[in-house]
């Protein structure tokens, strides 16, 4: 039999980077907030089982090859060897309960309330709390029912699971892969988007001879081509093998590996490794708690449709993050997060995703950020272009990381900056320099007349400004 109905202000279903931030900034407009989160841990799956676990594995191997291979600054060590065991453990221990361990202090910080459990719609006004974890079929009794007065969605997305791959023994999905126990000598991965190749990366420089299967005819599709060959050129001196147009067909486990048959040109070949870990894309967790049972309206897709402020096409209903159109970023989570409780307070905050940046951490980093050039040739827009190469600049080339480039596009009437590209060391921490510069549509002599200090990685913005408004200085 049910609890008695209890009365909430906001509640929020899902603790990952949308859910935890809306609920601390709604807290701090003012409301009275409780997070339902059916994991045992907060922070989602870019806390534990993603985009930060992850970084923690490529740091690692990247500290193995500088210790193996620093002859260039001439320093002669002997053979470094990794104890993966203990790499898991840091990753584990240092980075990511450190890191769960801190949004759990922010939201009892913030008097958020959090209920550990599965939430299951009634309505657009109630939902139930079940225990998490597996029931009875057809056990829908029970738990505690809540009313609500706003309620937001934040449940994020879970890995595709392609035909002929289920997730088992030796097909993992991308959180089996980030939780190896040993280092496999040979590592087949399905799908050479940004997860893909960022494990691709990190796993070749912990010893691992990599296989990519892509199927359409380069990695990384989203980046513009340039910046790609120079990252797809680093994997191959790293020994990864890239198969681009190529269809995942069928795995077979043979207990101690797996078979991996695939086709190109309609020709089928296998191939055999210790895992085969498919990251193909995401899929949004819009089912599964009663969704079906409120007037909330979902694309074609399965995504949540909503307006300019999150909210769905019920008026106290709101959703943010993976299941919500657009790129499935935890920093557009964040950026919704915060727009979603501004506006159940009332304020006029809007989403606008002109500034949202897009980065990849594979070597060099890729990162991207409003128009390519691609992009405004499309929308009609004449522009200008300029590009300065990490090469000519002193910073990059004392790190012995002078591959890449900084490249601007400007409207070519205004100078108004439109986008940037940046392949190369920092690259995802420059970006942030050109998204503030976007949103707040500074143009190229705004860039140039910037004094970026000498020497640092962020002079080649400063450069390719300068050969925007016509007075290249080191090129």
């Amino acid at each position: 039999m049910a609890d008695d109905v209890i009365e909430k202000d906001t509640v929020i279903i899902g603790s990952g980077p949308g859910g935890y931030v809306a609920a601390i900034r709604a807290s701090e407009l003012g409301q009275s907030v409780t997070i339902i989160e059916k994991s045992d841990t907060v922070g989602g799956v870019c806390l534990n089982v993603g985009c930060v676990p992850s970084k923690a594995l490529i740091t690692a191997g990247h500290r193995l090859q500088q210790a193996k291979n620093s002859q260039t600054y001439g320093i002669t060590t002997s053979d470094a060897k990794i104890d993966f065991t203990k790499t898991q453990a840091w990753k584990d221990q240092k980075v990511v309960s450190r890191m769960t361990s801190g949004v759990q202090m922010l939201l009892k910080k913030h008097h958020v309330e959090l209920i550990n459990g599965e939430a299951y719609l009634d309505s657009d006004t109630q939902l139930r709390i079940m225990p998490s974890g597996e029931r009875q079929f057809m056990d829908n009794g029970g738990g505690q029912t809540i009313k609500f007065k706003h309620l937001i969605l934040a449940t994020g997305s879970r890995p595709i699971e392609i035909r002929g791959f289920k997730f088992a023994d030796r097909v993992i999905d991308s959180t089996g892969g980030l939780n190896l126990k040993e280092i496999p000598k040979e590592f087949i991965i399905i799908g050479g988007g940004y997860v893909g190749t960022e494990l691709a990366g990190a796993y070749a420089d912990l010893g691992s001879h990599v296989t990519i299967l892509e199927g359409s005819p380069n990695i990384i599709p989203n980046f513009e081509k340039d910046m790609v060959s120079i990252v797809k050129k680093n994997l191959e001196k790293k020994g990864v093998t890239i198969i681009t147009n190529a269809m995942a067909k069928s795995s077979e486990n043979k207990g101690d590996s797996v078979d991996v048959t695939y086709e190109v040109d309609g020709k089928p070949t296998t191939i055999s490794a210790d895992y085969c870990m498919v990251t193909v894309g995401r899929r949004p967790n819009t089912d599964n708690f009663g969704l079906e049972m409120t007037n909330v309206k979902l694309s074609d897709k399965g995504l949540v449709e909503v307006d300019e402020q999150g909210k769905t096409s019920v008026d106290n209903i709101y959703a943010i993050g993976d299941i919500t159109k657009g790129p499935a970023l935890a920093h557009k989570a964040f950026f919704e997060a915060k727009t979603v409780a501004g506006a159940i307070s009332g304020k006029h905050t809007a989403n606008d995703y002109i500034g949202v940046p897009a980065v990849c951490f594979t070597d060099p980093e890729l990162a991207s950020v409003g128009l390519t050039e691609a992009d405004a040739k499309d929308k009609g827009i004449e522009v200008k272009t300029a590009k300065f190469p990490f090469a000519g600049n002193a910073r990059a080339v004392s790190l012995d990381a002078a591959e890449g480039f900084v490249k601007l596009i400007a409207q070519k009437d205004t100078g108004t900056l439109l986008g940037g590209q940046i392949v190369g060391p920092g690259a995802s921490d420059l970006i942030s320099e050109l998204s503030v510069a976007i949103n707040c549509q500074l143009n190229a002599e705004d860039i140039a007349l910037t004094i970026h200090p000498h020497p640092t990685l962020g002079e080649p913005i400063q450069e390719a400004a300068d050969i925007l408004i016509g007075y290249p200085t080191h090129i």
